[in-house]
């Protein structure tokens, strides 16, 4: 499915002061749906607590407003899903992937009808991101991989307006890297969702996203991941700057792994 062009998430003057201390300001961003952005930017630049603001994690100043076709504002609060970084689990704990659906999903999760209920639910949402095989097992027995699309199928329930992603293959290696970023990539197209997300990983946002917005406590650049590593103020912002040239090619493979990947078994091998 492609993006209709038409309704979008909209932050008008956003802005975050944490102890007095401005921590962003005048951000103006709008999102389309079907679209993902990434966010790029040195440490400290604010790209965490933006995504904290949006989730009323910390206050903010500005609005948040999810606009619908003929830019008609939705009065009701925008529905969003949230990957952190990592989630710290202990080790010794039995808690199993559906505990952490049942927990999340139900207001009363030790019914057993509940339980049964969420239980098809939680299979349903895991198998949009090829990982419904995982279901009982133990949250500390998953890899790095595995708990990282765990969290994504979470994050896909109920269906949100907005997902955000918060450096969600921070600690991955390669192969679960470029999984997470196919499936991420698959469900923009089949969902029309639209992501924002955050990365350190410059050329891998790069091949996967259709946006890239350069911050730094305000928003420096915004366009497509080419204009973006091409802008001079990336090499003032980093010290260094990035050749994008190879980028139409490493999206293209990137666009066609996604669609290989629609009926992936777990593991990633066909």
């Amino acid at each position: 499915m492609r993006s209709c062009g038409a309704c979008c998430t909209r932050l008008t003057e956003f802005g975050v002061t944490l102890r007095g201390v401005p921590v962003l300001e005048h951000i103006n961003l709008h999102m389309h749906c079907g679209e993902l952005t990434a966010i790029i930017g040195p440490n400290g630049a604010g790209k965490t607590s933006l995504l904290r603001a949006m989730i009323g994690e910390i206050p903010h100043a500005g609005s948040l407003r999810f606009i619908h076709h003929g830019n008609v504002e939705n009065t009701q609060p925008l529905r969003i899903g949230y990957v952190p970084q990592r989630l710290e689990i202990d080790r010794t704990s039995p808690t199993t992937v559906l505990d952490l659906f049942v927990g999340a999903l139900s207001r009363w999760p030790l019914w057993l009808g509940v339980r049964t209920r969420t239980r098809q639910e939680a299979r349903g949402q895991l198998a949009v991101v090829g990982a419904d095989t995982l279901i009982d097992r133990k949250l500390s027995e998953l890899s790095g991989g595995q708990l990282q699309r765990v969290l994504l199928a979470l994050a896909l329930a109920p269906n949100p307006e907005l997902l955000l992603l918060d450096e969600p293959v921070a600690g991955l290696d390669q192969a679960g890297t470029e999984l997470f970023y196919q499936t991420v990539s698959r469900m923009r197209t089949q969902y029309d969702l639209s992501i924002l997300l955050v990365s350190h990983d410059l050329m891998a946002a790069a091949s996967v996203a259709d946006r890239m917005i350069l911050l730094n406590r305000t928003l420096l650049c915004d366009g497509t991941p080419q204009e973006v590593l091409g802008n001079p103020l990336l090499k003032q912002t980093f010290g260094f700057s990035i050749a994008g040239q190879d980028l139409p090619r490493r999206r293209e493979e990137a666009q066609r792994l996604a669609r290989e990947q629609c009926e992936l078994p777990e593991g990633g091998v066909k």
